[in-house]
């Protein structure tokens, strides 16, 4: 994997665009190389929410979902450093690149 995020469209969304401080609801799977599933929101059951842009979420996430609509899917290669470093959390080694598929379902700005 590059040492840079890399973003592919699985679907383009065509509602509200996350921006800033917004809170969004999200669907997501989250893989290590090797395959291996770590998390994922469809296993447990219930969408995943996070106010995006402000360091709440790993980096690459925060990168990775600026501007993506509602309504689209996206693929995220994280590497390590914009992930969670030499940290391990859980099932995840340290310095691992993670791969996270993520469909975006809802944008609460401010103005909402």
């Amino acid at each position: 994997m590059s040492n840079e995020l890399k973003i592919e469209e699985l679907q383009i969304g065509t509602g509200k665009a996350a921006i800033k401080g917004a809170l969004i609801t999200t669907l997501y799977r989250g893989w290590l190389e090797d395959g291996t599933e770590f998390d994922s929101s469809y296993a447990r059951g219930k969408p995943f929410q996070c106010v995006i842009g402000t360091r709440r979420v790993i980096q690459g996430w925060d990168q990775g979902l600026m501007g993506m609509k509602v309504g689209g899917k996206r693929k995220l290669w994280v590497p390590a450093h914009l992930g969670y470093g030499e940290r391990q959390m859980a099932a995840i080694p340290p310095n691992s690149n993670l791969i996270f598929e993520i469909e975006l379902l809802e944008v609460l700005t401010r103005d909402d």
